[in-house]
């Protein structure tokens, strides 16, 4: 036989019936000097038989091997079948996976052109028990370009994520003289054969292209690997796989790979088998411990703080043997939104659990304070709801069923004098179709939880439509003083005794007469609906015969074609034609005004100071405002449209005026009925608009998209001629287009200081009450500029230490934090009362009203703040990165800033302790920068650009 040019190694072991789909993806090659080893592992059934039939039909390019008795994995069949190769490449492939038809010549050309070892491309899993084949692919960063490595060091990632040998194709020569082998009569053979094969390559190649598809059988009726991660040889044959290569990287001194690996075994590794732990018996969860506890020892304490923090907070809790909180701990670990513990508080922090406090290390990997949870209201939070009883009433009951749990109450989220009432809720998985509701009859606070216990009868109250309803999901509402929370019902521990529970189906219970208790992928009870019918089998196969014959195939059709359409009309593009070829030949509508500020996110700014001062004219007007996330906050009397729907497209393709304070939509054109009213949201320290570099670099094309979204402001409110030389001229906006009148917003903040002139004294209001705030403390405010979020779990990190804060200045100062917008902030307990954050307000003006004194950087808060003629401090601590590596200012802060501007920790609360100086040294300089930066801020802009718009709509 001559030598082809790619080997492929096909392996079998009882899957007669898919060996020959396997074997035909390979003869269907476009690379046509392919030949195909198949090797089988010694089957029980006809494997081998199909394997001889298709090598007697293809004699010049099939061969077929039996190992004499079984190897128990796919390692040893691999072997068998690289001796009994002949091509000058190797690959492998399962009998129930098939090749791309592509694969062996890309895979080829790519090694024949590079001289690499190993070539690999992209993976495919498909998952053949769904309906539409959900299709992922495995790792595609990785490939998502041509590159060649002289090591694998240069790519860490690829070492550890894609450890499978059946995507790639390697040198014959290179295995032969590496000896490379997969381990025998191991699960993981893969791990173990293509770490050593990456190691020892002296050059490979990734290429973008799919070869290999992985038919993912979850329902199969013999188990992958993959699905049998129950079985304790599976995780023993797992960490012993990882403990050789952990040898093979240590007598490498390969270091960052390791590391690199530590990582993913926590991460992913581990938390396959974590998931699986809920529902195994106590031998199942001590062997397993006793297994983990060992290797995790060995991992780097490093890989704990670059994995989530519920993944460091298992494996810890694993290796300590702490079940009490480790199972509930996996339950958050599957369901990520979950808080499953009651929480602890130590020395000021939080942590997940209690218990390790004299453990520093576990102290670190439990400190939970950073997520934030004790900030949240109930309403705000997922909460763990472990069933702890199901049982039957009694066959006479019917569907009757009694259930009992309890509810997770972190750090007394739920007080002990809560009006609790509650309710279960069953309803079909697909949401369009009807729920049930039963009251929960008995709920009773104590203290880390909440107990409940209920009867459902379900053969009364529950009825199904019996066919397309099949699965039904449980969850418990959760009133606390009227604010709902809701939880889904956790099965860990707890059995699902008795037998099916009998319902009446609307429809036919001919399908359906039953429900039958199970629990959902994420460990939640559910129901399946079920027939005990002897002819629900006949009929079910009736059903499915006409939802595959013509009438079927029509609704299937008509259904498909139904949600495509509805899909197609929400889609951003159909949205843009509906507005400019329906909504915008509409007639415009008199007296109609569409609010948005900051995007749609609050309820703030000059758009609100105008929209109040038109309320308080009482002007005839029909006022939309538009939101983005909750409506909770907006004004009752005007019509919300949430930014994006087709009411809010409706709204503005129709109304009269446009009043925001940022941009609508940037691909939405205005009508020249229509008077766009731009209040804009602050003054400019860094460059705008096309004075910055990244749109002078853009395409004439994208920059004219840009101006023509500018071009569509008819107005624009400037409040200094360094707007102008700043705003305008980056927006290159006409001198028409100018409203010299300043900001609404802004009027507040005017009227204050007059008043506090007149009264010679400062007048705190409400906003300092509901804050509780004590008389004799001094207020300051922090309000930083927009940060990319750079903490643990995604936050904006303060640039100092709160704690510090409070402990150095807490009988003397109490500290607002106003995070941007955009940003968000977490607060250690321990500064509770002297730290406030008030980020969530929707409106930044009150708060600067009530602030002695404000801390910023280079947020245009500045240029309002200084027309209090109050202290300001600057913290800079970034500022040379941010004025010479981002995008540039308009002046130099450090000449023109009206207070200290300091860049250390150290400096800043060295300034605090000399603020009240402050406000007569530089008192020159803040009434130098209000008359640059503020100049036509005079306290009645709102009313101003009313009397000059609005007045015809006086009634």
């Amino acid at each position: 036989m001559p030598v082809a040019d790619v080997s492929v190694v096909v392996i079998v072991y009882n899957d007669a019936d898919r060996l020959p789909t396997a074997v035909q993806s390979v003869l269907d090659q476009t690379l046509r000097d392919v030949e195909v080893v198949i090797v089988d592992d010694c089957s029980t059934d006809r494997s081998f038989e199909v394997a001889q039939r298709l090598a007697a039909t293809h004699p010049e390019r099939v061969r077929a091997f039996q190992l004499p008795e079984n190897s128990g994995a796919g390692g040893e069949p691999r072997n068998a079948g690289i001796q009994h190769t002949t091509g000058k490449y190797v690959m492998f492939l399962d009998s129930d996976d098939v090749l791309e038809s592509n694969a062996c010549r890309n895979m080829l050309e790519a090694a024949e052109e590079t001289g690499s070892d190993i070539v690999s491309g992209l993976c495919v899993r498909l998952h053949k028990d769904t309906r539409v084949q959900k299709r992922d692919e495995w790792y595609a960063w990785l490939y998502s370009t041509t590159r060649t490595l002289e090591s694998v060091s240069e790519l860490p990632d690829l070492f550890v994520w894609d450890t499978l040998s059946t995507n790639k194709c390697y040198r014959r020569e290179f295995l032969v003289e590496n000896d490379l082998r997969f381990p025998k009569g191991m699960f993981y053979e893969d791990l173990m054969f293509i770490a050593d094969a990456y190691l020892a390559a002296r050059r490979i190649t990734l290429i973008p292209n799919q070869v290999y598809f992985w038919h993912v059988h979850e329902r199969g009726t013999v188990k992958s690997v993959t699905n049998r991660r129950h079985e304790m040889t599976n995780y023993e044959h797992r960490l012993e796989i990882h403990r050789r290569i952990d040898a093979l990287l240590a007598a490498r001194g390969m270091d960052a790979i390791r590391l690199a690996k530590d990582v993913k075994f926590l991460k992913h590794d581990l938390v396959l088998h974590l998931r699986d732990l809920p529902f195994r018996d106590e031998s199942y969860r001590q062997e397993f411990a006793e297994l983990s506890r060992e290797y995790l020892s060995g991992i780097a304490r490093e890989a704990y703080e670059r994995v989530q923090p519920i993944q460091a907070i298992c494996a810890y809790l694993l290796q300590q043997g702490d079940w009490d909180n480790l199972i509930p701990a996996v339950d958050t670990l599957t369901n990520r939104d979950k808080l499953s513990s009651p929480l602890a508080e130590h020395d000021g922090r939080i942590y997940w659990c209690g218990g390790h406090f004299d453990d520093e290390f576990g102290r670190g990997v439990l400190d939970v304070t950073d997520a934030g949870y004790h900030e949240k209201t109930v309403d705000k939070l997922f909460l763990r709801n472990q069933l702890t009883r199901f049982e039957e009433s009694g066959a006479a009951s019917g569907g009757a069923l009694r259930l009992a749990g309890r509810i997770t109450n972190p750090l007394g989220v739920i007080p002990p004098g809560a009006r609790l009432t509650g309710r279960l809720e069953f309803s079909a998985r697909r949401r369009s179709l009807q729920s049930f509701t039963f009251p929960v009859r008995a709920l009773r606070h104590d203290g880390d939880t909440v107990h409940w216990e209920t009867a459902v009868d379900l053969g009364a109250k529950l009825r199904p439509l019996g066919i397309v309803d099949t699965i039904w999901d449980v969850r418990l509402v959760l009133d606390v003083d009227g604010v709902p929370t809701t939880t889904r019902l956790t099965v860990a521990d707890t059995e699902l005794s008795g037998g099916p529970l009998p319902v009446r189906p609307r429809l036919t219970r001919m399908v359906a007469d039953h429900l039958e208790p199970h629990v959902s992928a994420r460990g939640h009870l559910a129901f399946r609906l079920v027939s005990e019918s002897r002819q629900a089998e006949r009929v079910q196969e009736l059903i499915a015969r006409g939802m595959h014959g013509k009438p079927g195939t029509l609704a299937k059709s008509g259904y498909r074609t139904a949600k495509t359409l509805r899909n197609k009309v929400m889609s951003g593009d159909s949205k843009l034609r509906m507005y400019h070829e329906v909504f915008s030949r509409l007639p415009v509508r008199k007296r109609t005004v569409v609010f948005e500020s900051h995007l749609g996110k609050q309820y703030s700014d000059s758009p609100r100071a105008i929209y109040e001062e038109m309320r308080r004219q009482g002007l005839d007007f029909e006022a939309f405002w538009s939101y983005s996330g909750s409506p909770k906050e907006f004004p009752p009397d005007a019509t919300l449209v949430k930014r994006w729907s087709l009411p809010y497209l409706k709204a503005l393709a129709q109304a009269e005026f446009w009043v925001d304070n940022q941009s609508y939509p940037l691909k939405l054109g205005k009508r020249p009925e229509t008077t766009y009213l731009e209040t804009w949201h602050g003054s400019a320290l860094k460059k705008m608009g096309f004075d910055q570099p990244s749109l002078k670099a853009q395409t004439r094309q994208q920059q004219a998209e840009q101006q023509q979204s500018l071009d569509r402001f008819d107005r624009f409110l400037i409040r200094s001629e360094h707007d102008v030389h700043t705003l305008a001229k980056a927006f290159r906006l006409p001198e028409k287009t100018l409203l010299r009148v300043g900001y609404p917003r802004n009027d507040a903040l005017v009227r204050a200081r007059q008043r506090e002139a007149e009264l010679g004294r400062r007048e705190r209001g409400e906003l300092a009450a509901e804050l509780e705030i004590p008389d004799d403390r001094t207020v300051l405010l922090y309000a930083p500029t927009f940060r990319k979020a750079g903490g643990r779990h995604g936050r904006f990190v303060l640039p100092f230490d709160v704690e510090r804060f409070a402990e150095q200045f807490g009988d003397r100062y109490v500290l607002l934090v106003r995070s941007h917008y955009l940003n968000h902030v977490v607060l250690p307990p321990t500064v509770k009362g002297t730290v406030i954050d008030v980020s969530a307000r929707h409106d930044v003006t009150p708060i600067l009203a009530l602030a002695d004194g404000l801390i910023t950087d280079y947020s245009s808060v500045m240029f309002d703040y200084a027309l209090l003629d109050r202290p300001l401090v600057f913290f800079t601590y970034d500022y040379d990165e941010y004025v010479h590596e981002g995008r540039g200012t308009y002046f130099d802060l450090l000449e023109h800033a009206p207070g200290p501007v300091v860049r250390s920790e150290d400096d800043f609360y060295e300034t605090l302790k000399s603020f009240d100086t402050q406000a007569l040294e530089y008192a020159e300089a803040r009434r130098k920068f209000v008359a640059e930066f503020g100049e036509y801020d005079r306290g009645d802009a709102a009313k101003s650009i009313v009397d000059q718009f609005f007045t015809q709509w006086r009634r």
